[in-house]
């Protein structure tokens, strides 16, 4: 959900704006609960980590996606992202000492993976005009996406996420306050329904609830297997964003999204 709504908000809003809307909605929504869970202080002792997890989790990646949807259809976007276990084997690889790496299936689905990208990307790159800036810098959030589960779930996995995903929050409300306010458009489109519904549906839907649910999730099953979530993300990317937002679909998507699904579905399945 949250790439079709941030192909709708970056029509109106500028990316620091976006991304302040989206924190200080989500932190309104979850401190309250935080603070009931007395979840609050332990994150608090544990700001170093928490600070480290809103970074590669969030002001990061989502600078690098909300600004590259400018120029990438959401679709896309999803697909992108479903590199995330991608990423998240060699995360356990190499920071968790997993060593199901060296599994045949494994390699597999890297190599399968690998190949979905450069069909995507190739293919797309001389047919479909695709900013391959745009794709880079999504490849970089999909990255980032990887690494911030891994870290949480070794450093700060004991700790309640109502205050974890809170203080991650004010921190990235913090660092975007002034550019996001600055950034704000002399008249702000209050008769948009369209883009104030994005902001809400990303700050309460996309960040606040599906942030407990997924840290819930990485305590549950582990932070690789954790972001297979990306399977269905990138299903209801796509969907959404050519049913509602018109979006078209290449040759590159039709070739690497199996590939991409595939790959990751290999290399990030326990053997």
């Amino acid at each position: 959900m949250p790439y079709a709504f941030i192909a709708i908000a970056v029509e109106q809003f500028d990316v620091a704006t976006i991304i302040l809307a989206r924190v200080v909605i989500g932190a309104a929504v979850l401190i309250p609960f935080a603070i009931y869970r007395k979840a609050i202080m332990p994150a608090l002792k544990q700001w170093r980590w928490v600070l480290v997890f809103a970074v590669l989790e969030m002001v990061g990646p989502w600078f690098l996606i909300t600004n590259a949807e400018r120029t990438v259809s959401s679709g896309l976007t999803g697909l992108l992202i479903a590199l995330v276990p991608f990423w998240a084997v060699f995360i356990a690889y190499f920071y968790n000492g997993d060593k199901s790496l060296k599994h045949p299936k494994t390699i597999f689905g890297l190599v399968i993976g690998f190949i979905g990208v450069l069909a995507l990307v190739g293919i797309d790159a001389f047919t479909a005009n695709l900013d391959l800036l745009g794709v880079g810098a999504v490849v970089l959030a999909s990255l980032g996406y990887a690494i911030a589960p891994a870290v949480s779930f070794k450093k700060i996995g004991d700790l309640d996420s109502a205050g974890v995903i809170s203080l991650s929050m004010v921190i990235v409300a913090i660092v975007y306050a002034v550019p996001g306010l600055m950034a704000l458009p002399a008249d702000i489109p209050t008769a948009n329904f369209d883009g104030w519904m994005a902001l809400a549906v990303l700050g309460v839907v996309c960040s606040a609830i599906a942030f407990i649910l997924f840290f819930d999730l990485i305590k549950e099953i582990g932070s690789a297997r954790a972001t297979l979530i990306t399977y269905p993300n990138t299903a209801i990317a796509f969907l959404l964003g050519i049913v509602f937002l018109s979006e078209p679909i290449t040759v590159g998507m039709i070739l690497g999204f199996p590939l991409v699904l595939i790959g990751s579905y290999f290399a990030s399945k326990k053997h």
